[in-house]
């Protein structure tokens, strides 16, 4: 059974704590003590109807407020597909907590108020997608109770969204009408939007491929694990272990280890235990060499005849997700799947404008949720792909050093 990730996200209200809500109550992914304990919370409200909202909404602060502050992450399964959902912040100044919840998904839910329409919040959030070249882009327009399921109302939302669609290159776009609050077109297609020839919203996310988002072109291994038991029974053993990035790999491939750029030979490949003749992303495996090379964790193995980059002064879209400004000069840690080097903020090219992608002029510091086109240069060698090529291998954070708090997610460009 394979696995889909996807986060919703949208404007303030427009029902996404609901949505998932509602898709864990419909599809009876609640258990008993939870339903209990939420018809209690709700036992107040004057229809008598249950708040799914607060099925997401776990903090204190968001209960009291109505609204969504951190990620709220929910894990469910049906028959056909186990699922990992992130629930993002409507509210502008919680857009860095929709960049770290959208940066593995595979899919994302744009929910639309059919009151609304598209707004500034549709489209930062759009850009976002676009940035972080989500695979598959659902709109979901919420709401049809309220403006009596019309389908004149869904065909302009989609007429507009395809204008922001277009513009931000999006693919896989597929629009739904649903009403999270009542459960139309969520689990079962609504008699109610009968004009509606698509499937409903569970359908969709259970049949969507997801099949395709692996790179199996580009192999990239990074080590996390150097493993020598030096037991009796395993003297001579060296095996280097770690996470499929992309790619395949085969027992006598040629590879390359970088950054140091030595060449050498799988002599061996593990993978649960057993030894196998190959093995892919997104799988963890054990590679053994033929040759004895002082490897560390945080080098890379790849074949070699498809290198990626390798450098220390790299040229990154940023965004900056810290309460502190960002200044040229500034000194962080790059984390970059397992390998941790220091860097430096060499400069700030341009801050791009999140609501039209317009370059505007870096002068003055770059302040929370900004976007940027920066250089950035590290201590050692970073071994990386661009983020439109392979999104696996062409993201990082930088971390404050002092707080050990996430300040930034990094794309390479």
């Amino acid at each position: 059974m394979d696995l889909l990730r996807f986060i919703t996200a949208g404007s303030v209200d427009d029902g996404k704590s609901t949505l998932i809500g509602r898709l864990l109550y419909d599809s009876k992914n609640i258990l008993i003590d939870q339903l209990e304990a939420l018809e209690k919370s709700t036992k107040n409200r004057t229809d008598g109807s249950v708040d799914l909202a607060l099925l997401t909404d776990g903090l204190r602060a968001e209960r009291e407020q109505g609204i969504t502050i951190d990620v709220a992450y929910r894990y469910f399964t049906t028959p056909r597909r186990k699922f990992i959902i992130a629930d993002a912040p409507g509210h502008v100044q919680y857009t860095r907590n929709m960049i770290t919840g959208a940066s593995n998904a595979n899919l994302i839910i744009i929910l639309i108020d059919a009151r609304q329409g598209v707004v500034e919040q549709t489209r930062r959030h759009s850009i976002i997608a676009s940035l972080l070249r989500i695979p598959h882009v659902v709109v979901a327009i919420n709401k049809m109770d309220l403006v009596d399921y019309s389908q004149d109302v869904y065909n302009n939302i989609l007429i507009e969204y395809s204008k922001v669609a277009k513009q931000l290159e999006l693919k896989n776009v597929s629009y739904i009408p649903i009403s999270a609050l009542n459960g139309d077109n969520i689990v079962e297609k609504s008699d109610l939007i009968d004009w509606y020839e698509g499937k409903p919203l569970l359908e969709f996310l259970e049949e969507v491929s997801v099949s395709n988002d692996v790179n199996l072109t580009d192999s990239r291994f990074q080590v996390q694990l150097i493993i020598r038991p030096q037991t009796e029974q395993l003297h001579d053993y060296r095996g280097y272990a770690g996470k499929i990035v992309s790619g395949i790999y085969r027992k006598g491939d040629k590879v390359t280890v970088l950054p140091q750029q030595i060449n050498s030979t799988i002599s061996k490949l593990e993978t649960g235990g057993s030894e196998v003749d190959e093995v892919f992303a997104p799988q963890p495996a054990i590679i053994h060499l033929a040759d004895d090379i002082d490897i560390s964790r945080g080098d890379t193995i790849v074949k070699s005849d498809n290198l990626p980059q390798v450098n220390n002064e790299l040229e990154v879209l940023l965004c900056w997700m810290d309460e502190k400004p960002l200044q040229p000069g500034n000194k962080y840690l790059l984390q970059h799947n397992s390998r941790l080097v220091k860097s430096i903020i060499k400069k700030i090219d341009y801050k791009l404008d999140v609501n039209s992608l317009q370059k505007q002029s870096a002068e003055g510091d770059v302040k929370l949720n900004e976007v940027v086109k920066a250089i950035i240069k590290t201590a050692s060698p970073l071994v990386y792909d661009s983020y439109p090529k392979l999104n696996t291998n062409g993201s990082a954070v930088l971390i404050d050093e002092t707080s050990n708090n996430t300040v930034a997610a990094v794309l390479f460009q």
